[in-house]
C-alpha cells in the first residue's frame, strides 16, 4: 500500500502543471524594407529551435523555448524574427531521466503554440503575410538529439582503445 500523507494524498503522486506563460523576449527585423515588398512573395524560410530550463525552486522550473525564423527572398533577407516564449511548470514526483524527458519534450510542446502565435503576429505586423509555422514533434526532436549524441560519443576513441596495450 502506498504511503499516505496526513491530508490523505498519495506520497508518490506526480504533478505536471503549467503555472504561467509569458513572452520573455522578442525581436523583429526587416532590413530590406520597403524594397523587399516589390515582386512576387516566394520566400524560403528557415527555423531554428532551442530550449533551456532553469530550476526556480519549490519543484518549479522555467522552460524557455527560443525560435529564430529567417525569411529570404532569393538571397535577400526579408525578415528575421526571434521569440523566447517561456513558462513556469510545477513538476512534482519526477526525478532523473523522467524529469529530463518532461523538461525537453512536454514543456516546449506546451509553449510552442504561444510562440507560433507570436511569430505570426510579428510577421503580419511587419507588413508580410502572417507566417504559420508547422507543428513540431518535440519527442522526435529529442530522440534525434539523443541519437546524435550517442553517435558522437561512439566516434570518440575509448580510453582502452587509446592505451598502448590496445594495439598489441
Amino acid at each position: 500500500m502506498a504511503e499516505q500523507k496526513p491530508d490523505g494524498l498519495d506520497a508518490n503522486r506526480i504533478t505536471v502543471a503549467l503555472q504561467r506563460v509569458y513572452l520573455k523576449d522578442s525581436s523583429f527585423e526587416a532590413p530590406n524594407s520597403p524594397k523587399i515588398f516589390s515582386g512576387d512573395w516566394r520566400p524560403t524560410v528557415s527555423l531554428n529551435i532551442s530550449t533551456r530550463t532553469n530550476d526556480v525552486g519549490s519543484d518549479a522550473y522555467e522552460c524557455v523555448l527560443s525560435l529564430t525564423v529567417e525569411a529570404k527572398q532569393d538571397d535577400t533577407t526579408a525578415f528575421l524574427i526571434e521569440v523566447q516564449q517561456a513558462g513556469i511548470f510545477l513538476l512534482q514526483g519526477l526525478e532523473g531521466a523522467e524529469l529530463q524527458r518532461i523538461l525537453v519534450t512536454f514543456c516546449p510542446q506546451q509553449l510552442y503554440p504561444f510562440a507560433r502565435e507570436a511569430i505570426a503576429d510579428l510577421s503580419g505586423k511587419g507588413g508580410f503575410p502572417a507566417l504559420q509555422l508547422q507543428p513540431v514533434n518535440f519527442d522526435a526532436v529529442a530522440a534525434e538529439a539523443q541519437r546524435r549524441r550517442e553517435e558522437e560519443e561512439g566516434a570518440r576513441p575509448d580510453a582502452a582503445e587509446a592505451s598502448p596495450e590496445a594495439g598489441q
